[in-house]
């Protein structure tokens, strides 16, 4: 089964209420919020390294994480603070790891791409493209003893690579519950999609190996969460994995400092437009929802900065720990 859902208009799926609603675009905010003052830090030189932001495609995380409950296992790639905040994790704690600090989720030795918060179901990031796919399998047959469901994040570099092909081949033959979400962002690092394949929707590789799949406007955050709540109801009901495809934007480059020459003029200007943030706001004004949208970004703004301060004003970690964590169980 293949469908493209959502695309120009959200998916009327779930019964909504306002508390609900709200929470989404809180999460959107925090998001938007901890990865916008990384930025800042990192520019600074607090925080070192090469850093992957995915401001633009808060609605991607948000919508998909709503759905899942807190023993369900997430792996992201290496643009994955969005999915660790939206899972559940804290962002002084995150904020430590991005920072090297002992108090981080891997004790400052993690950082940015490494990030591991399962205490929320968050189980990794990794930088290697499409790497965390076959992870996300090989908890899925596990997930699979609980009543749980595995998810992978990944770009649309990745649809290009053997493990994805692999992953999606396995998934399917032994019908695990586990949901491949692609964001499809139109670049793998500084490539644009077109260049580097001729398949215009990615989700037509899942097909290929039999996998229901659906397509959706990834910055429409009710679009994404209605898609996911299919998906993880599939798997959940033994129906095997789903392929959810996210068409997105990211606001900004490859990688923070990134020149940005290989991205149009026209398409960075028209981002406001595409803005998750602000077209849910519409959303909400136009389903008569009261909120007020200041006081959700100041909110967002405050938590992020008292996880700033602790974090920065934690201890750095102690060199006798260099080889601890390096083994498991060792």
């Amino acid at each position: 089964m293949s469908r493209e859902a959502g695309l120009g208009s959200p998916v009327a799926v779930i019964p909504d209420d306002a508390a609900a609603l709200l929470a989404l675009l809180e999460t959107m905010w925090l998001v938007r919020a901890f990865e916008e003052r990384v930025s800042e830090l990192h520019a600074k030189g607090e925080l070192g390294g090469l850093l992957h932001l995915g401001i633009g495609q808060e609605a991607v995380a948000a919508g998909a994480c709503s759905v899942l409950r807190r023993d369900d296992l997430v792996y992201g790639s290496h643009r994955a603070h969005a999915h660790a905040l939206a899972k559940g994790a804290d962002p002084t704690r995150l904020l430590a790891e991005l920072a090297g600090r002992a108090t981080g989720y891997c004790r400052g030795k993690g950082g940015t791409m490494h990030i591991s918060a399962p205490d929320v179901g968050f189980m990794t990031a990794t930088g290697v493209v499409a790497g965390n796919i076959p992870l996300a399998l090989g908890a899925a047959t596990v997930c699979r003893l609980r009543g749980a469901v595995s998810v992978a994040f990944f770009g649309d570099g990745a649809a290009q690579t053997g493990p994805f092909h692999e992953s999606l081949n396995l998934a399917s033959l032994w019908r695990l519950p586990v949901v491949l979400v692609c964001e499809n962002n139109g670049f793998a690092e500084f490539t644009p999609l077109a260049a580097h394949t001729p398949v215009e929707r990615l989700a037509s590789h899942a097909e290929t190996y039999g996998i229901p799949t659906l397509t959706v406007d990834g910055n429409d955050v009710l679009a994404v969460r209605d898609a996911m709540a299919e998906a993880v109801a599939r798997a959940r009901d033994d129906g095997g994995p789903t392929f959810v495809e996210c068409l997105t934007q990211r606001f900004r480059g490859h990688y923070e400092g990134d020149p940005g020459v290989y991205r149009d003029r026209a398409e960075l200007e028209d981002r406001a437009a595409n803005d998750p943030i602000e077209r849910f706001g519409r959303v909400l004004a136009e389903r008569g929802v009261a909120v007020d949208g200041e006081r959700i970004e100041e909110k967002a703004r405050g938590r992020v900065e008292l996880a700033v301060a602790a974090a920065l004003a934690a201890p750095w970690p102690d060199r006798a720990e260099v080889a601890e964590q390096v083994y498991a169980g060792g």
